[in-house]
Formats: structure tokens, sequence, C-alpha cells
């Protein structure tokens, strides 16, 4: 199955954070050869047949061979583009972000999620199982990895729509 894996807070290239050789050799180890990195922003396109140990293994040795621990979130790459495709006309795709979290589904029109929500200056317009879209109030604001841990008590990384919206002109074939 091919998938996408985002990693938490990374910059590849930049001091303190895991290279692009760590990480595609982290996912070599994880049995994963023909990862590949999208940007510089530790989002990995990679295939497994079992992908949640795929991960697991590659946080480790990437951690192993860069220093730099790192927690990483995958979605199947057919699940993202179903995603992606029903929100990419939107108007204001720019301001969304689709953040990967490890929690449940979100509800954003309970009171709790739009208190919290409303206090950052965003909205999620949709949600499942692990992920979220989040549209924000404000350009060049992104509130959604905060606001998502805040909501499941655990880890969150997002990208932009406009990102994937790239990623998914390259990798679904």
């Amino acid at each position: 199955m091919r998938c996408v894996a985002f990693m938490r807070n990374v910059n590849q290239g930049q001091r303190g954070h895991p290279a692009t050789a760590d990480i595609l050799a982290g996912f070599a180890d994880a049995g994963c050869p023909d990862a590949q990195t999208f940007q510089s922003n530790g989002t990995i396109v990679f295939e497994s047949d079992q992908p949640a140990r795929a991960v697991e293994s590659a946080e480790e040795a990437i951690a192993a061979r860069s220093g730099q621990t790192r927690d990483i979130l995958w979605i199947p790459l057919a699940d993202l583009i179903t995603i992606v495709h029903e929100h990419a006309g939107a108007s204001d795709a720019h301001r969304v972000e689709f953040t990967l979290h490890s929690g449940g589904t979100i509800d954003g029109r309970s009171p709790e999620v739009a208190t919290l929500t409303a206090q950052h200056r965003c909205s999620i317009v949709d949600a499942g199982p692990g992920w979220a879209l989040v549209r924000n109030d404000v350009e060049r604001e992104g509130h959604a990895t905060p606001v998502l841990e805040r909501l499941t008590g655990g880890r969150a990384s997002s990208r932009g729509l406009p990102t994937l919206i790239r990623l998914i002109a390259r990798f679904a074939y």
C-alpha cells in the first residue's frame, strides 16, 4: 500500500533536524527502500504492506541515525487523495491545513472544539479518524497542530492543502 507520512517538527537541512539521508535510510531500514521525501518538511511517500509497523521502525531507525527523535504519523495515499480532492477547489484552500493526529475523529461542532478553535482563530471544516482539515481565519497563520494536540492530548503534524495538492499531482499514479 502506498502511504504518506508526516514527521512532526522537521525542517530537513537545518541544524538539529534529521537530514534527508537519515530519513530515507531510516525508512529503508524499516523495509521501505523506495521511500521518497517531498519538500523539506518531513513528508515521506512510502510503500508497505504493514505501514504502522514500518513507521514505528522508521522512527527508531531515524532516531538512531540522526540522534533526533521525531514522531511520524501516516495515512494511506488513496485516503489522502479522496480528502484533498473534496476540498482542493475551495476558494480559501491556501488557508486550510490537513492535520494527522493520534486521536479519534474530532467533532468540529462540539462546544469544546468550537470554543478552542475560535480562540485560536480557526475552525475544523472536516474530520475523520486520525485526521482533520482546519481553516485558519488569518492568512499566513497556522493553528492546526497546536489545536489538535490540545484536543487529542497527543501529537499532531500538519501540512498546507496546497502542499498536498502538489504531492498528489506528483505521486498519484
